[in-house]
């Protein structure tokens, strides 16, 4: 199962791009993201029913409320004390300050490596990580919509059990050969390297269960 640190590297992508096209600047769209994730970390994780939806969600309330604070002038702010209830744990921002992006990335891709057959874990990602509609996926892939959303939702699936459901010993890309076109991906919103990388994979898997029959 994908664990909340895990969760942060794979979800930061799209929320920061959906922060940054909202507020218009990179600065302040990491800084509702990072306040976004501390408030998250201190939800219990068993009460929230779609991590995704609702990180999607209180991101997206989050600018609104940015926006609104950045119009109102400096007169009009009445400042209070803040109650100490309502002040963020200390240690959750610590243990956001210290992430290791790189490392959580690669372990939250290797476990994707592990669960998921190759077209699951392409659609799962470009889906889940690029907020890719599913029209959208219906042409990259060449798979009916339904049949995309199935997919998503059996990937989910797979991922809530704690044992590997697949074991391939194929000679796949390593989940640190995506790295670098994962990164690109985020940085540049650029996906078609990563796309190949999975088309690749995906031709390959094929192959090889074709040729073992």
């Amino acid at each position: 199962m994908v664990n909340q640190a895990q969760a942060i590297s794979l979800y930061q992508p799209v929320l920061q791009s959906i922060a940054y096209q909202m507020l218009g600047s990179l600065a302040d769209a990491e800084d509702v993201v990072h306040d976004t994730f501390l408030k998250w970390l201190t939800i219990d994780p068993k009460t929230i029913e779609n991590t995704k939806a609702y990180l999607v969600r209180a991101v997206t309330n989050n600018c609104i409320n940015f926006l609104k604070k950045q119009k109102s002038t400096p007169d009009q702010h009445e400042i209070e004390a803040v109650p100490q209830s309502k002040l963020a744990d200390p240690s959750q921002d610590s243990l956001l300050s210290g992430f290791d992006w790189e490392t959580e990335l690669s372990e939250a891709l290797d476990v994707l490596h592990k669960k998921l057959e190759p077209l699951e874990k392409a659609v799962f990602v470009m889906r889940e990580c690029f907020n890719m509609e599913y029209e959208e996926l219906q042409t990259v892939f060449e798979k009916k919509k339904d049949h995309c959303r199935q997919i998503v939702s059996r990937a989910k699936a797979k991922l809530q059990k704690e044992a590997p459901s697949i074991q391939i010993n194929l000679q796949l890309p390593t989940p640190g050969q995506y790295l670098d076109s994962f990164r690109q991906a985020c940085n540049k919103g650029d996906v078609s390297e990563l796309l190949g990388e999975f088309s690749r994979e995906i031709t390959d898997f094929i192959k090889s269960k074709t040729n073992n029959k």
